[in-house]
């Protein structure tokens, strides 16, 4: 019998976990620092990306293999050790992602009105812990970056809650999107044309919302280099494609307005107690621009958390040869590479993490565990309120019956002591300290 630990029950921790399944007489222990599985897509995928989110149901039959054990609301690094992992495990790999903000490093960036996307996203997807609310009633938003975080979070503020009545957001986060709707949103490039990471299927959801989409034509003119880039490229050409249509749609009456700025820096947040502005450098020119906005969101990417265990390389990414921290600890997902890809990405990453593995336990370079087994009894003793599968199961039913009772398929529970008293079945949680 071989047992290994997975600490991560997102995308890429379940992915490892159905690698290790195609081996005979391997059981997996899956901890989560959260109370519920899934990660990523539960907490981070746009709540209006139904189709993306529909992988739960794959990952959820992974989970409920009998070879696998779930356990929720146990924090690797504070209820467990990685030599509590080591003596009661085989090997152990890490799928922890890459949950902080890189940041732009610009003057008023701390002002109240400046969110990064890792406050934001959790927050609009009911992530019980991360995650700052939305306030201020912001009519004018600077969105920075070029990715599809940034896009997802412009159609999210432009929708808001009754635009997103069909998806599974909590009624707090609806209230406080509608309490005064976005109308403007300044979309911040710092790249040209041809270099934004936006997926063509993305920008093309925002021709589906009733708003003017202003992009200044020279700025989609193309140089020879990048015009071949476009032409070898299908995916590049697409996406200017689509601005280049943009730029030549005129401008209607539509109540909201996306104006995308191409090749400008942010330099300064600006504001007196608030943001009031954001200051753009033209990057050929040098000149620059002030935006009135009364808030900034800058989606410029993700970075790991410090691990125990695991080291990092300067810009927050985990550095280690296909997944291998040692033999018998691993990594995988974000953690490994940094934040790319989509989430099928992480299954391919999750499988070579998993044949390194394989291949230091067939060379006999994996030392055995000294307690094989005694993971549920050390988490039991430390945590008497962490969530089964059971648990967890007890949670999908509440936000189904939750959502059933507004019309909708479901609604998130966003507060932590709710979820453990439902999934672990306490009235109060009991910590760590209180254990010992």
């Amino acid at each position: 019998m071989t047992r290994v630990a997975v600490i991560g029950a997102g995308p890429s921790g379940v992915f490892a976990t159905a690698e290790l399944l195609t081996r005979p007489g391997v059981e997996v222990d899956v901890v989560d620092r959260l109370p519920t599985p899934f990660g990523l897509v539960r907490y981070g995928v746009a709540p209006d990306h139904l189709k993306i989110k529909s992988v739960t149901a794959a990952l959820t039959r992974v989970l409920a293999d009998p070879r696998v054990r779930f356990y929720g609301n146990v924090e690797y690094g504070t209820d467990l050790t990685l030599d509590d992992l080591k003596r009661t495990s085989d090997a152990v790999v890490l799928a922890t992602g890459a949950p902080l903000a890189r940041r732009l490093g610009i003057p008023g960036e701390d002002l109240p009105g400046s969110w990064t996307a890792a406050d934001l996203v959790p927050w609009y997807n009911g992530h019980p812990v991360d995650g700052v609310p939305w306030t201020g009633g912001a009519t004018a938003v600077a969105v920075v970056g070029a990715g599809n975080v940034a896009l997802d979070i412009a159609r999210v503020l432009f929708k808001g809650g009754v635009g997103l009545g069909g998806t599974d957001i909590p009624e707090p986060v609806a209230a406080a999107l509608d309490a005064r709707p976005v109308t403007d949103v300044h979309l911040v490039i710092r790249r040209g044309v041809a270099d934004v990471k936006f997926s063509p299927a993305e920008l093309l959801e925002l021709d589906k919302l009733d708003l003017d989409i202003l992009v200044d034509p020279t700025d989609v003119v193309l140089d020879g280099p990048d015009r071949a880039r476009a032409s070898e490229d299908r995916v590049i050409g697409q996406r200017v494609d689509v601005f280049n249509r943009w730029s030549r749609r005129p401008a209607t009456a539509a109540p909201r307005r996306l104006r995308v700025h191409f090749r400008r820096s942010p330099i300064e947040i600006l504001g007196e107690g608030r943001v009031a502005a954001i200051r753009l450098r033209d990057n050929a020119s040098e000149a620059t621009e002030d935006l009135a906005v009364s808030a900034v969101v800058t989606a410029v990417g993700y970075r790991t958390r410090s691990l125990p265990g695991v080291s990092a390389d300067p810009a927050g990414a985990t550095v280690h040869t296909a997944g291998r921290v040692e033999p018998g600890l691993y990594v995988a997902g974000w953690l490994k590479r940094e934040p790319s890809g989509v989430i099928g990405t992480n299954k391919q990453c999750a499988v070579e993490s998993v044949r390194s593995l394989w291949a230091d336990l067939d060379a006999g370079l994996v030392p055995s565990a000294t307690h094989p087994g005694r993971l549920s009894a050390l988490i039991a003793a430390r945590r008497c309120d962490a969530v089964d599968w059971a648990g967890w199961k007890r949670v999908d039913a509440a936000e189904i019956a939750l959502g059933a009772s507004t019309g909708r398929a479901r609604t998130k529970i966003t507060d932590l002591a709710s979820l453990v008293r439902i999934g672990a079945g306490v009235e109060q949680a009991c910590h760590l300290e209180e254990m010992r």
